[in-house]
């Protein structure tokens, strides 16, 4: 039997093209999809990747075996495919691998309005249909064939997006954008058309092979080239985006960066402003100063674990107007509760726009306490070093203790949480304390036992 469990993974397909999966397999795919979404039509966006435009199409020929009509919006980020699935009504699939390198490919499909689809709500029967429909050939429909259209939605997405963030009475701005050879580099200048902003692009070319670096704005290393170009053009702000452009991260008018965790609170006071009492989500990673303006503002703060499933589940049961994660994912009530780093980077703009002051000054009161970023040790045992850790703090007085996601150590001053990665031999480690010295404490004796 076929398994397709190294690259069908908990919230989307994601392997090495074409060793591990091709077109064959792609319009098994969207047979399958088809299949257990029960969709009569669907539609499909792809990236710049060189395999994505000959999988999609192979995944559109799937889904209209089966009787689904297919409309294709072509070349857009993964957030302009959450908002024709929105928009639309239909069930989605976008074909791209975000930041990861240029042989990888791989889709992230949704129900109708953005819904996601991960492991427990239809991947898995999507995986096991194509499992045996990879051995057997897919069955004859018994339905006449869908069709296959195009349409264009970048011009309606950006409009939509403007609608959401009031940007008509903002100071003008000079932004640098760095879409890393990306999709922003085809979203941006749409978006940002008309709006009094002075734009100086970075990488625009779309080019999956990432010529300049990885599209990977997480990786500090990546950041380079844009802190070096808004010190060097005296920009308001930068703004970086990943592979799919649903990630955003910021730097400041210095070229530091923003912590997500400080954009985060920015956006959820703001959301806040207009829907007072409101729910924010944030996963448990995120700075305390997320929880601490939510509440300053009058709203109700969720904590989650880490994962755009899980922030998309609690978004729905508690009605949240917005949720961000560490990782600059930002997900909006407004958008069907899926994440848009560009919805984000409207937010930051509006906000930065409608005073005098510089962006460091501004987020200054959202960024609160020194962190240590995350920090990956390889480890043979990911359990038995988690309770290494435990054990070593397990008695000391005023600790608080919890598993909702890996294992994290509450005090009066501090915290960190050390969490396993899914796919990889890692453990992950993030601190935050009340100053610079506790965090480094922290940090090293953790480590120092993590890796020892």
């Amino acid at each position: 039997m076929t398994d397709l469990s190294p690259i069908i993974k908990a919230y989307d397909v994601r392997g090495v093209v074409p060793d591990q999966w091709g077109e064959p397999l792609a319009e098994i795919l969207g047979a399958a999809f088809v299949t257990v979404t029960e969709a009569g039509a669907i539609v499909i966006g792809h990236d710049m990747r060189p395999s994505s435009p000959g999988l999609s199409r192979a995944f559109a020929r799937g889904a209209a075996s089966r009787g689904a009509d297919v409309t294709e919006i072509g070349l857009c980020s993964t957030d302009e495919l959450y908002f024709a699935s929105g928009r639309l009504g239909l069930p989605g699939a976008m074909f791209t691998a975000s930041h990861n390198p240029a042989r990888y490919n791989g889709i992230k499909m949704c129900r109708a309005g953005a819904t996601p689809v991960g492991q427990d709500t239809g991947l898995a029967d999507i995986r096991a249909l194509a499992e045996k429909w990879s051995e057997t050939g897919v069955p004859a429909a018994i339905t006449e064939p869908g069709t296959i259209g195009a349409r264009d939605v970048l011009g309606d997405y950006a409009d939509y997006l403007r609608s959401l963030v009031d940007l008509s009475g903002i100071r003008p701005l000079k932004v640098v954008v760095d879409a890393g050879n990306g999709m922003g580099g085809h979203t941006v200048p749409t978006v940002l058309d008309g709006l009094p902003v002075e734009l100086v692009p970075m990488y625009f070319e779309l080019d999956g092979t990432f010529p300049n670096h990885e599209a990977n704005p997480l990786d500090p290393k990546n950041l380079v080239d844009l802190q070096a170009k808004v010190r060097e053009t005296g920009a308001d702000i930068g703004l970086a985006f990943d592979g799919d452009a649903d990630r955003c991260f910021a730097v400041d008018e210095r070229g530091e960066p923003v912590p997500p965790s400080a954009v985060t609170a920015l956006v959820a006071a703001r959301e806040l402003a207009k829907h007072p009492g409101a729910t924010i989500i944030h996963n448990l990673i995120t700075s305390w100063s997320v929880p601490e303006v939510v509440a300053e503002h009058g709203g109700v703060s969720v904590r989650t674990r880490v994962g755009h499933s899980f922030i998309k589940q609690e978004m729905a049961a508690s009605g949240a107007v917005f949720g961000g994660e560490h990782s600059a994912h930002y997900y909006f009530r407004d958008f069907w509760n899926a994440d848009t780093g560009m919805l984000a980077a409207l937010h930051l703009l509006a906000a930065l726009g409608a005073q005098e002051g510089p962006l460091s000054a501004l987020v200054g009161s959202y960024d609160r306490y020194p962190a240590s970023g995350e920090i990956n040790s390889a480890v043979a045992d990911q359990a038995e070093r988690t309770a290494a850790v435990r054990a070593a703090f397990t008695g000391r007085p005023g600790l608080a203790f919890d598993e909702l996601d890996g294992l994290t150590v509450t005090a009066a001053d501090w915290w960190f949480n050390l969490r396993g990665s899914n796919t990889e031999p890692l453990l992950r480690l993030n601190v935050e304390a009340r100053d610079t010295a506790t965090v480094a404490r922290l940090r090293d004796e953790v480590l120092g036992i993590v890796r020892a």
